[in-house]
């Protein structure tokens, strides 16, 4: 299992703040959602922990690695709210070339278990850059999921999906943390919230609430100062 940890961690852009000092640790196994309104800094923390943004100042740490550093990257699984994909690609291909960068050699079976339990079977031998966007997003949650992985950070993964699509990635996430992953998710979906054990909320990039989502107002957290 793993940790995330940060440490005085900041952002600028030039002149103006976008993620004020910031320290906190998600312990390992946690289920944690993290809140906050559009500009408020999350998706800036969540890149910085994946490695895909360097601090202004500060550290990020994934156990006892660099944000990051390879020893890291391996750790870490990355569900962005923008998923890219190859032009030339299908989506098997897709999982077969993710699964194989990570080691995963035995992968036929479970890329199938998850095109079934999102509901893409029919779609796997489609270019995924065709796809609406709501199928953009069941194709990336595949893809995050094929890898192994001791911390997943997902960054608004409901946006665009169906029911189904929640109901599926819910259980999938569930499941995640059954196994002990550590899960650090960033949603607009507040019915979501409710659902995890610890919340973490963002305003103005400082952080204004850390505990139970049942003792506070989660409404309140989202809204913009």
């Amino acid at each position: 299992m793993t940790e995330l940890s940060t440490r005085q961690l900041t952002k600028s852009y030039g002149d103006r703040p976008a993620l004020e000092p910031l320290t906190f640790k998600v312990d390992s196994g946690a289920n944690v959602a993290l809140v906050g309104h559009n500009g408020s800094g999350k998706t800036t923390l969540m890149k910085m922990a994946a490695g895909l943004l360097d601090p202004t100042d500060g550290s990020v740490r994934i156990g006892r690695h660099a944000a990051g550093s390879q020893e890291a990257r391996r750790l870490v699984s990355w569900l962005s709210d923008t998923p890219t994909f190859y032009d030339d690609l299908s989506l098997w291909e897709h999982l077969e070339f993710v699964a194989r960068l990570h080691g995963v050699t035995q992968w036929e079976d479970r890329a199938e278990q998850l095109l079934d339990q999102i509901g893409l079977t029919q779609r796997r031998d489609d270019i995924p850059t065709t796809f609406s966007r709501g199928l953009r997003q069941k194709a990336a949650i595949t893809l995050a999921f094929i890898r192994p992985f001791k911390l997943m950070l997902v960054d608004e993964p409901f946006v665009g999906l169906d029911e189904p699509g929640k109901q599926a990635l819910l259980t999938m996430f569930q499941a995640a943390s059954q196994r002990g992953a550590t899960m650090l998710i960033a949603t607009h979906e507040l019915s979501f919230v409710t659902r995890v054990g610890r919340l973490l909320a963002l305003r103005d990039g400082q952080l204004v609430y850390d505990g139970a989502p049942a003792d506070t107002d989660v409404h309140a957290l989202v809204l913009p100062s």
